[in-house]
């Protein structure tokens, strides 16, 4: 399957009741604005360090999703573009930025479609989270085009799962053992993310994604080869403080 392909089957998955889902997962969007607007820098959690100041950035926040933590980047001052594939998440965002009192730009598109000459160098910082680098077949060139959106000395923070989540079950005994290969280069068939908070019967329907898991060599390696200076690397435990990374964060200056 190419590419195209795989980012139509992709965009049909996350336009498929995606509006539903926020709406039961985190409430209306008058109800989260609320929550937000009480302390914007808490929603950005373990990453509110790197956003202690920035009023009247330039910050483009891609795989934006619903809005939830390029919402709180406006009421903090900066100047938020978010880039992503989901006409449903665009319905819920921006419904959230204007019961925020805030205003974002919102473009739906394919990453790799994004217009490279209008937003060359145009971005004061590129912000990425919560599990999407799967979706992304040729990573060289994802990391590529977000180097060209940075301006110089500006800052990528780039968030996702740890690799090693897809290669652990966790057993009745509570101890974890191997159940994929860690250096799985395949594409797969797969399920989008929220398809398992509704019915059964309900999930019949759901279309699929295609995705293709990285190691962290391959995440790190792809940022250096584009042009990236790593400033830091992070991993962080899962909810419960499990003794395993969940998640990791790479900030990356250009």
């Amino acid at each position: 399957m190419s590419i195209s392909s795989a980012s139509d089957q992709n965009k049909k998955a996350w336009e498929h009741r995606a509006y539903e889902f926020w709406n039961r997962r985190y409430g209306k969007p008058e109800d989260l604005a609320v929550r937000i607007r009480e302390n914007p820098i808490e929603q950005l959690k373990k990453h509110k360090s790197y956003f202690d100041d920035i009023s009247g950035k330039k910050i483009a926040n891609l795989c934006g999703s619903n809005g939830r933590k390029a919402v709180p980047l406006a009421l903090l001052g900066a100047e938020v573009t978010v880039f992503d594939i989901s006409e449903e998440n665009k319905q819920y965002a921006l419904e959230l930025a204007a019961y925020s009192k805030t205003s974002i730009e919102y473009i739906v598109t394919d990453l790799y479609d994004i217009d490279q000459i209008k937003y060359d160098g145009f971005f004061d910082m590129l912000y990425l989270e919560g599990g999407i680098l799967h979706y992304f077949h040729d990573l060289n060139r994802l990391m590529s085009l977000l180097f060209s959106m940075l301006k110089a000395d500006g800052l990528l923070v780039l968030s996702d799962f740890h690799p090693i989540i897809k290669c652990i079950t966790k057993k009745t005994d509570g101890q974890y053992q191997v159940k994929d290969n860690y250096f799985d280069e395949e594409i797969h068939s797969g399920d989008v993310a929220f398809k398992h908070f509704f019915d059964e019967q309900e999930q019949e329907d759901f279309p699929g994604v295609r995705v293709r898991y990285y190691t962290i060599s391959d995440i790190i390696n792809s940022s250096i080869a584009a042009g990236f200076k790593l400033q830091k690397f992070e991993e962080h435990r899962g909810w419960n403080g499990e003794n395993i990374p969940w998640e990791f964060t790479i900030a990356a200056s250009k």
